[in-house]
């Protein structure tokens, strides 16, 4: 059995301050909506897909949400997992082991953070390999540095186009009245804003919010049963890199290269076809090498491309339409949401002045980790 897959279904839960809610709840207010979205039942569901909350996961959430289903998956690659784990879905709702499945997500970071719940320490990890990097203080935003670094150094790449990705983020973030911040920025507000990690300044870096969200997968021949017209997952691709820094063979290459790739080829689609991108964009660099990777520019040119405006609704490639992870939202691990602002834009849902006219072909691409996994997919629409 092989059947085409589409998104049926999205939603957000409440977003941005949820101060009001616990993480249980924005799961369970995701999912009512995406279900309600797809036009469909929660007894239509038999597969579920979610990670980060709960000891057993998902089965502890699926018995919280009250289902039953027959296939489930719990992968954790990072940030980018969602993208891996729609791939996953869409695999086996093709043969015929589903024939529809949810993804949801639901964090409260910021409000567990305000109430002093969590800690917000990001070093990860004090065993196995990572522990050699421990005693360094290399922590997430390290990494991410010492790989923007290297970047800058080897292509010339500029602070000012590293910049550039947090503007033009922020300049779409201006038409989304869920956007966590939407006051325009310069350039020079970024360079000017606190240093957390060189070259990093806050405003290079995401931010902490409250939200969730959910994605409806479903078989072809259950389309017919649904509310809205269909988006199509027409290729996806996944890979794993590395997790300690030293057995990263090329801090400018990340994996993107590797999965976006194979989305592409399984596709049957180039990268000049596509009209909207929605790449996780943790902190800025993260855009410039994903773009590069995906075979959006050459390699090094990455910084040339944002600093063209390109990134921008209205640019030429209009990129995280939403405001991303910079301005928008970025409750801890945002690769659903790139599936569903994707999803939104090649529907045509949104106000004319936050729309990719006429977009036809996206590219969503979520990396995990400090560069450790990416799952990239090809949507399209008929």
């Amino acid at each position: 059995m092989t059947r085409r897959v589409a998104i049926v279904g999205v939603a957000l839960s409440d977003t941005g301050r949820v101060d009001d809610r616990t993480n249980w709840e924005l799961h369970g207010q995701a999912i009512r909506r995406a279900i309600a979205d797809a036009g469909l039942a929660k007894e239509d569901i038999d597969g579920l897909a979610s990670n980060g909350i709960g000891t057993l996961q998902p089965i502890e959430l699926a018995e919280y949400l009250g289902l039953r289903p027959t296939w489930v998956d719990s992968t954790q690659v990072g940030g980018g997992t969602w993208e891996v784990m729609a791939g996953h879905a869409a695999d086996a709702i093709a043969q015929g082991h589903a024939d529809v499945v949810a993804l949801v997500y639901g964090s409260t970071t910021r409000a567990d953070l305000k109430k002093r719940l969590r800690t917000a320490n990001l070093s990860f990890g004090g065993r196995g390999p990572i522990q050699f990097e421990v005693p360094y203080g290399h922590t997430l935003i390290a990494k991410y540095a010492m790989a923007a670094r290297r970047h800058m150094h080897e292509y010339g790449t500029t602070i000012e186009q590293l910049a550039e990705v947090a503007v033009s983020a922020r300049y779409n973030a201006q038409f989304n009245p869920d956007a966590y911040y939407r006051d325009p920025i310069t350039v020079d507000d970024v360079l000017n804003s606190e240093m957390i990690a060189d070259p990093y300044t806050k405003l290079q870096c995401c931010i902490r919010s409250d939200g969730g969200c959910a994605v409806i997968l479903a078989a072809e021949d259950r389309v017919p049963d649904t509310a809205k017209a269909p988006v199509w997952i027409l290729g996806h691709g996944q890979h794993v890199s590395h997790t300690t820094m030293s057995e990263w063979p090329d801090f400018t290459v990340s994996p993107a290269a590797i999965a976006g790739k194979a989305a592409f080829e399984r596709a049957g689609v180039t990268p000049e076809e596509i009209d909207v991108c929605t790449i996780y964009d943790a902190f800025t660099y993260m855009v410039l090498v994903t773009l590069e990777d995906l075979g959006f520019c050459e390699k090094g040119e990455g910084g040339a491309l944002a600093e063209s405006g390109a990134l921008r609704l209205g640019g030429s490639l209009p990129t995280n339409p939403d405001g991303g992870g910079l301005s928008a939202c970025h409750p801890g691990m945002r690769g659903l949401f790139l599936l569903v602002e994707a999803t939104r834009q090649l529907r045509q849902e949104h106000p004319p002045e936050r729309l990719v006219p006429d977009a036809r072909l996206a590219c969503v691409s979520g990396t995990g980790g400090w560069f450790c996994s990416n799952g990239t997919l090809i949507l399209g629409v008929e």
